[in-house]
């Protein structure tokens, strides 16, 4: 049975996970705890991130770190395989009705939460009610569960999940980190404290979480409901695991080669040969899925409402140049802004918008902005070309700001003044929720599914309702391909779909595609076992310190 473990760096999986669109309306007070500061041999792990989450509630957070972190606390439904397939894990079978809009999930016996809760059919009606729930803030997982409509136990081991439409993406949505089953007595009794202190039923348990230091997490005793794609039944193998928080490149890759850290996530392009190289260490890579990271202009307000801008801007950045230059050919420039290795990716994109500085020029002339002033800027009624795009810092991962100093040079050499303001967390949300003061945004998104499209361009989603449309587009035909993609099952259909969607985000310049990332995660040799899901975050049930005598 095929399974997403990956072995150094010669099978590369798709990955999914990266950002949410409104990744910054919280406030989260620190928990106390300890942790591990440095890796060692007594079959514990430390794993190095490069950001810290915001809550570990994920049906409140839609952080990428957030899903590596819970993807250990939290079982799913469904697990899914980066073939595209469905295996059972929570629920051992599952039946979908002749009109596909109701799902009736046959619960797994015997499982029990971390506290002492059984799962059935309730604990399942809780997790999703939750994540739909306006006062749980959902900023992702209520955009999975955007066809939902109720849940209700049949009996004790069996639940039925109601949908307002059918959705073809609805399975993949379950077998996510953000929809993991929770307690049910823990939404109850403390919805508040689930994002400093969650409970679920998987192979690790919550410990502590030290605010700007680490979170531990230890085994779970009694885990034996572990899905089939996993290499091993039973508690996992490692006592307890520590992700670090390191936001720094180097101090990463320092704690990694000293042997502070046993692994650790994003390591650097520049630093993947020296990794390779290393006879120490190891390189696994996963493949990105969903959205790839792009530059999303507000079509509702500014100079950006203007479509021949938005075109003009695309064709004013070289990103075969700027990607190659800042990734060490580690990362490629993307076409579309599905990622090629999602399903669904259209290759009629590839090379249909190549860097033009004279069309460039062709199209600001048509739009009327034809004066230059003292510093080269174009302008119109004496008003400068400025577009403003605010960004918060440490969301900036992937040499993120020097791509976008990159892009504003060389929109510059055409007279675009692109106005780059570091803001933080407050800011930025309020830029996000007004969605006029500000003319660019950047993110991308993971997601095993086409279906990531909608999250950004549905116009019933907006961030104020945890989706991700930032600037409220309202296309109607773009609108209805999004919908009838997920309304047919017919793969066939479905690609013809987002075929349409994807030529017209570009022919439209809604979005400008930058570069497709791939997950580069580092680790000491000693480590194995340590696989990818389909969405493309770190598994650690399976992983292993072979110096405690693991094979």
């Amino acid at each position: 049975m095929p399974h997403p473990r990956i072995r150094r760096s010669t099978h590369p999986l798709r990955r999914a996970g990266v950002w949410t669109a409104v990744p910054l309306l919280l406030a989260t007070a620190a928990a106390c705890g300890d942790g591990a500061d440095s890796a060692s041999s007594d079959g514990n792990l430390t794993f190095a991130a490069s950001i810290e989450p915001d809550c570990l509630d994920p049906q409140m957070s839609g952080l990428d770190v957030t899903a590596v972190i819970v993807r250990g606390v939290f079982d799913s439904l469904v697990a899914l395989t980066p073939d595209g397939k469905f295996h059972p894990w929570l629920a051992q079978r599952w039946t979908v009705s002749k009109d596909a809009k109701t799902y009736t999930f046959d619960l797994r016996p015997g499982v029990k939460f971390h506290d002492g809760t059984p799962l059935d059919a309730a604990a399942v009606k809780a997790t999703l009610d939750h994540a739909v729930d306006p006062k749980t803030k959902s900023r992702y997982a209520a955009s999975l569960l955007r066809s939902y409509a109720e849940a209700k136990a049949v009996d004790g081991d069996t639940v039925e999940v109601r949908l307002s439409e059918p959705d073809a993406s609805f399975l993949q949505a379950l077998s996510t980190a953000y929809l993991g089953v929770q307690s049910p007595k823990a939404i109850r009794e403390n919805p508040a404290g689930l994002c400093m202190r969650p409970v679920g039923s998987g192979p690790f348990r919550f410990g502590a979480w030290t605010r700007n230091k680490n979170i531990t997490l230890t085994a779970n005793p009694g885990y034996s409901w572990g899905p089939p794609t996993a290499e091993h039944t039973g508690p996992a193998r490692l006592p307890r695991l520590t992700i670090a928080f390191i936001p720094e490149n180097a101090v990463r890759l320092g704690a990694l080669t000293s042997g502070q850290a046993d692994a650790i996530d994003d390591v650097p392009a520049m630093n993947v040969k020296t990794v390779e190289a290393s006879g120490r260490l190891q390189l696994l890579r996963a493949n990105l899925t969903g959205a790839v990271f792009a530059i999303f202009p507000n079509t509702t307000h500014g100079p950006l409402t203007d479509e021949r801008v938005r075109l003009a801007l695309m064709r004013s950045i070289d990103l075969d140049q700027l990607v190659k230059s800042i990734y060490f050919g580690q990362y490629t420039r993307a076409w579309s802004l599905l990622s090629p290795a999602t399903v669904g990716y259209s290759r009629a994109t590839e090379r249909t918008w190549p860097y033009d500085p004279a069309l460039t020029a062709k199209l600001l002339d048509q739009a009327g902005w034809t004066g230059r002033d003292s510093a080269g800027y174009r302008t119109k009624a004496g008003r400068r070309l400025t577009l403003r795009w605010p960004y918060l810092a440490k969301l900036m991962r992937d040499r993120r700001d020097v791509l976008a100093q990159g892009v504003q040079a060389q929109a510059k050499q055409s007279g675009i003044h692109i106005d780059l303001v570091s803001e933080d967390g407050g800011a930025l949300a309020k830029d996000i929720l007004t969605g006029s003061t500000m003319d660019l945004y950047s993110t991308g998104f993971v997601r095993a599914e086409p279906d990531i499209l909608r999250y950004f361009f549905a116009a019933a989603w907006p961030p104020t309702k945890g989706g991700g449309n930032f600037f409220r587009l309202n296309d109607g035909e773009l609108d209805g391909w999004l919908r009838a993609a997920t309304a047919t099952i017919d793969p066939a259909a479905r690609a013809g779909y987002y075929a349409k969607i994807q030529d017209r985000i570009l022919r439209r310049g809604l979005a400008i595609p930058t570069y497709v990332p791939v997950r580069l995660v580092g680790a000491a040799g000693h480590v194995k076992g340590l696989s990818f899901d389909a969405n493309g975050y770190p598994m650690f049930y399976d992983a292993r310190d072979t110096r405690k005598g693991g094979s």
